[in-house]
């Protein structure tokens, strides 16, 4: 029998065999790989970078009509960040129902579309769950499908987000504007979004109302004519679409409610619209009808004379 090896020898000989093989991986935790730099070390090495993971819950109430719902299908399809729900019923309570998606769907944000009596959208735009958030009235609505226009771009490019003047004077417009930069702009590096840009989304203020238009880049590429990076003179702008017009009612500081921030003084309601429509028929017929009784009226204090003649042709 062979003579057994000490246990030094077996170890110096384990040692020899690693050096030659390659280096000792260091060891393991819960928090990663432990080498010999310190903490300090890592953290001014390691660069700290913000990433926008802004996303966007798109739903709309029961009883939409169809136009509405086109519209909401429209944005969905611009919105790469975004996450489409089932609907909701418009309630008391669609609040608290609202901000429990929001949070089960993983957003920051939610685009509520209304729909009262088949006719009124109403729009409400909230940062969930703290607010603030916003609710408009939409009128002037135009969806893709109804315009044809010759515009088309890549779908899921970034926009590039542009805002009148008129947004840097009042503060209830700067917050707005702050709002739509949020939820309208493309996050950096979305999985759902390619990094070109294409198309741009104009907000800009009329009459105390938020016109929306989109609009694709259109560049010419034919042949060896191409555009140097800057040239803006041959680059021409051709609508997309869809149109639509917000009238802003009130900004609350919550999510969908609490303390009011800024309510419209011009705002007035579509029932009111509509109710001083039918009055304005109404008085039509009241005129006429006031017409007939002062004819009656003038026919009794001003009765005609006998006619002599009038039972001549009688016998």
């Amino acid at each position: 029998m062979g003579k057994k090896r000490k246990h030094t020898e077996t170890e110096a000989l384990a040692n020899g065999n690693k050096e030659e093989t390659a280096i000792e991986r260091p060891k393991r935790t819960l928090l990663g790989f432990k080498d010999g730099s310190t903490e300090e070390e890592n953290k001014e090495t390691s660069v700290v970078t913000f990433r926008n993971k802004e996303k966007v819950l798109v739903t709309c109430s029961r009883r939409i009509s169809f136009r509405y719902r086109h519209l909401m299908l429209n944005l969905v399809s611009l919105l790469p960040h975004c996450k489409k729900d089932n609907k909701v019923e418009s309630k008391d309570a669609k609040g608290a129902t609202l901000n429990e998606l929001v949070e089960l769907k993983s957003c920051s944000s939610c685009l509520f579309f209304e729909c009262r009596k088949g006719k009124d959208l109403y729009l409400w735009m909230a940062k969930c769950p703290n607010g603030p958030s916003v609710k408009f009235l939409v009128n002037a609505v135009h969806t893709m499908e109804e315009l044809k226009l010759t515009g088309n771009h890549l779908k899921g490019s970034r926009p590039i987000l542009t805002f009148s003047s008129n947004f840097n004077k009042e503060p209830h417009w700067k917050l707005l504007k702050e709002m739509f930069m949020q939820i309208f702009g493309t996050p950096k590096d979305h999985r759902k979004s390619k990094p070109f840009y294409d198309h741009v989304f104009v907000f800009s203020i009329l009459d105390d109302h938020i016109w929306f238009r989109n609009y694709q880049i259109s560049c010419p590429h034919t042949g060896t004519q191409k555009i140097d990076r800057g040239d803006l003179e041959k680059m021409t702008l051709v609508e997309v679409g869809p149109r639509f017009c917000l009238n802003p009612i009130k900004i609350f500081a919550g999510s969908f409610g609490g303390p009011t921030l800024y309510e419209n003084p011009f705002y007035v309601a579509p029932n009111q619209i509509r109710s001083l429509e039918k009055k304005q028929k109404a008085g039509k017929y009241a005129k006429k009808v006031k017409a007939k009784t002062r004819r009656k009226m003038h026919q009794l204090s001003n009765p005609l004379e006998v006619d002599e003649f009038a039972d001549m042709w009688k016998e």
